[in-house]
């Protein structure tokens, strides 16, 4: 079953700058929102807890639409695969039906004690697209 996350994204004032358009680096920030709600799901279904936290190691962004002061946006996160220490999240930022920006992350399970990274737990797996 695989899991996607859509996320409402409320924007700041501060996100635009003169000319009404959205900043990259608040783009950005709108994808951290996505992240956090896939994985406090991903946490709720599975039972495993916070102590499993994944550290972006790769980030790719592709921008497609300028997006506005004003336009209702939605952050739409998934789970594109997951090898034995990391996983591939692909992410889109919607305005309506149009992509606006797509970004992939690849991240690692890590353990913060030892800073090695980890397996990702096996109850992950199905949640893969």
């Amino acid at each position: 079953m695989a899991l996607k996350i859509t996320t409402p994204i409320q924007m700041r004032f501060s996100d635009a700058d003169s000319f009404g358009h959205i900043n990259n680096v608040a783009l950005q920030m709108y994808f951290d929102l996505g992240k956090t709600d896939l994985f406090n799901e991903l946490w709720r279904l599975t039972g495993v807890a916070e102590q499993v936290p994944a550290i972006v190691v790769s980030l790719n962004t592709d921008f497609y639409e300028q997006i506005f002061y004003g336009d209702q946006v939605v952050v739409e996160t998934s789970i594109e695969s997951i090898g034995n220490k990391s996983l591939r999240l692909v992410q889109r930022l919607m305005s309506g039906e149009k992509l606006c920006t797509l970004s992939r992350t690849v991240m690692v399970c890590y353990d913060r004690q030892t800073r090695k990274s980890v397996a990702v737990p096996a109850e992950w797996q199905k949640y893969v697209e």
